[in-house]
């Protein structure tokens, strides 16, 4: 993958409504860090974060079926949510596939290119 279908990816999962504030602030700092002397530290600060936050599946499921997911998705629709997960689980996924994980996925996939 190239840097800059790299660097839409690391875009896209900071758009996410599923990506969560800390990301999100390590995305900015990696974006205006593009072209500077702080962009490699600016990146592996980035992967770090992507490391952390992602959401295994082993993680998801418990989340999908808790209150906090109820409280978030509204009854209906934490069980869609919930059933989903299993879905996941049951197929042998490893990570969330939502809309930030995914991308998130990618980028830790080919980290070599932002660290380049």
């Amino acid at each position: 993958m190239d840097k800059q279908t790299l660097i839409e990816k690391v875009k896209a999962m900071a758009a996410a409504p599923s990506c969560c504030a800390p990301l999100k602030a390590k995305v900015a700092a990696y974006v205006d860090a593009l072209g500077t002397a702080d962009e490699k530290t600016a990146a592996q600060n980035l992967i770090a974060e992507i490391e952390n936050d992602i959401t295994t599946v082993e993680d998801l499921v418990p989340f999908a079926h808790s209150e906090t997911a109820v409280q978030i998705f509204g009854a209906d629709g934490a069980k869609k949510f919930a059933a989903h997960a299993d879905e996941l689980k049951a197929s042998g996924a490893k990570y969330c596939d939502c809309k930030a994980c995914t991308p998130a996925r990618e980028i830790l996939d080919n980290k070599d290119v932002l660290l380049a």
